[in-house]
């Protein structure tokens, strides 16, 4: 039997195939990242940026502290004061997703217990964020992402 030579176009081929290849990957990859990225989270970042400072110190001086909990079938988003005091506050507004993509983003319609704020929305393993925007009593708006780590 004839052993075929291995030549400088049979070495092209192979070349070209395996980069052919990376590059259909990356192209691949980069695609389906754009497609995949939820957009903007501000406007005009110059003007975010200049109101960032005072936003943050009315926000600290609240002294809030925030922590969701999965309770079977019901989300629980305790705020607290620096006293370790409920607050109830004027708006809440949240939306729950998963750290990775938009595609199960919801906004859940939160009541408060008096202790907690529930909401009905039965959640599955994995890793959930929870993007929090509220406004106190007083008018000061609060803002957090809100990390929740479900095992099951």
């Amino acid at each position: 039997m004839a052993q075929r030579e291995f030549t400088g176009r049979h070495a092209a081929i192979l070349f070209c195939s395996a980069f052919g290849v990376i590059i259909a990957v990356n192209i691949t990859l980069a695609v389906n990242a754009v497609a995949t990225f939820p957009g903007l989270e501000a406007k005009n970042t110059y003007v975010a940026s200049q109101e960032f400072d005072t936003r943050r110190t009315a926000q600290q001086a609240l002294g809030w502290t925030v922590t969701a909990n999965a309770r079977g079938p019901h989300l629980a988003l305790s705020i607290r004061d620096s006293a370790g005091h409920p607050v109830q506050v004027k708006t809440l507004d949240a939306t729950v997703g998963r750290a990775t993509h938009v595609r199960d983003d919801v906004a859940p319609d939160f009541r408060f217990d008096g202790q907690d704020y529930l909401a009905d929305l039965p959640l599955g393993a994995g890793n959930w964020n929870v993007r929090l925007k509220a406004t106190a009593l007083n008018g000061t708006e609060f803002q957090q992402r809100v990390v929740l780590h479900i095992l099951k």
